[in-house]
């Protein structure tokens, strides 16, 4: 099932798992953790001098840290989709899990293509689709191939072997 979000470019495709995983850090980030931050930086100013005062500063930097992790999820979560982008059942998006081989080497790998927000859950090897990998595999089609620059300046073809739905 889809859920729709704001109309945007910028759609972050997520499993159910993901949505609730980030659902729930938001929360916690947003009370529990909040609060125990503030009331260990309230400790560290009575202490007195905040220039040299490491503990003060190390909440506050924490601080800074939750806040703005609390900033990405408020995004990520307000352009979520739940679900999979509609595709050929033989299609690569986001969401599936690719099989591809890697022609010059003859070696296979597989891997959910999907947000990094997925990792943590996921039983399988994650690739982002915004990564070197995942934008030359987007959108191909099993016995495609496509070629994509690694870091080292070489490039390497990629064939498609498997597409299938993430199954989690």
């Amino acid at each position: 099932m889809i859920y729709p979000s704001k109309v945007t470019n910028e759609v972050t495709w997520l499993t159910r798992e993901g949505y609730d995983t980030l659902q729930q850090e938001l929360a916690e980030r947003s009370g529990p953790r909040r609060t125990e931050i503030t009331k260990r930086i309230e400790a560290a100013r009575e202490e007195g001098d905040l220039k040299e005062n490491g503990g003060y500063h190390a909440a506050k930097e924490e601080q800074g840290k939750n806040e703005a992790r609390i900033r990405v999820i408020k995004h990520m979560l307000s352009n979520a989709q739940v679900g999979t982008p509609d595709a050929h059942d033989d299609e690569v998006a986001h969401g599936r899990v690719v099989t591809v081989r890697f022609v010059e080497l003859d070696e296979h790998e597989t891997f959910l293509l999907a947000s990094r927000e997925e990792a943590a859950h996921a039983t399988v090897e994650v690739y982002s689709p915004t990564s070197p990998l995942g934008q030359a595999v987007l959108g191909k089609r099993v016995g495609e191939s496509s070629v994509y620059a690694l870091a080292n300046g070489k490039s390497m073809t990629v064939e498609i072997v498997t597409v299938t739905l993430y199954e989690g």
